[in-house]
């Protein structure tokens, strides 16, 4: 069984140039919020086992997308990680696979997802990553590999040596999880950060440290990780889902 968490609950502030005021979820990308663009990609799973994680002017969105999802409230924004960790109580009964993806991404593919979930139960991990190459992407993370080829841990584009920095595999952000493990593991991330902030990148590096099976998938389309934060993101994101949109 797969349930979905889509952290959704950020304001945007570099965002705001259409309705000011609207959360950066419900900002729109080719007529639609990005956020209904994420929700269609996961139609895979059962809207009552998606949690869309919300926050700033959370009406706006349970309002908009009605009762058909669960929604959790991260009240104080202190990371990814965090919009994970407020969903734990939901999440206690369950033993199944969790995917988290994300509501400002709209980029990432049905097809892409739902053979990542696959993938993750058919090899039995504890985690899977997505991944892509995009030499465009200068600032993206990067998956970190030991001598065996094995994932070791991500590191942020800002934070990279030369050496990390040619490295060609980006991490996307999307995630699957086993929740048990997802969840024995979140408590141990701290906030020792520029930021302060709970990141859930560095989940899968404690899971590889505790033994946990952590593999990766590799998306054949690097534009599947551009996200929307600036005015300029959201034009290329919108210019990607046409040049789809035409080739399909």
């Amino acid at each position: 069984m797969i349930r979905a968490i889509v952290p959704a609950a950020g304001q945007g502030k570099r965002l705001n140039t259409q309705e000011p005021g609207m959360p950066k979820v419900m900002q729109k990308a080719c007529g639609r919020p990005l956020l209904e663009t994420v929700l269609g990609q996961l139609d895979f799973i059962d809207k009552k086992d998606i949690y869309i994680v919300v926050g700033y002017r959370k009406e706006k969105v349970t309002e908009y997308f009605g009762s058909c999802y669960n929604y959790v409230v991260q009240s104080e924004q202190l990371g990814t990680g965090h919009a994970v960790m407020v969903c734990e109580p939901r999440f206690r009964d369950f033993s199944g696979t969790v995917l988290v993806t994300f509501g400002d991404m709209p980029l990432f593919r049905r097809e892409v997802m739902k053979a990542m979930c696959k993938f993750h139960e058919e090899n039995k991990a504890d985690c899977t990553l997505l991944t892509a190459e995009n030499p465009e992407l200068h600032m993206w993370a990067r998956i970190i590999r030991d001598s065996q080829g094995n994932f070791q841990r991500i590191v942020e584009g800002k934070d990279c040596t030369p050496e990390q920095a040619a490295i060609k595999e980006l991490f996307s952000g999307v995630l699957v999880f086993d929740s048990k493990k997802l969840f024995e593991v979140l408590p141990h991330v701290d906030k020792n950060n520029v930021q302060h902030e709970y990141y859930l990148t560095e989940v899968p590096e404690l899971m590889a440290k505790k033994g946990y099976k952590v593999l990766t998938y590799m998306t054949d389309d690097g534009d599947d990780l551009r996200g929307v934060n600036t005015a300029e993101d959201l034009v290329i994101c919108e210019e990607v889902m046409r040049r789809r949109k035409m080739e399909q």
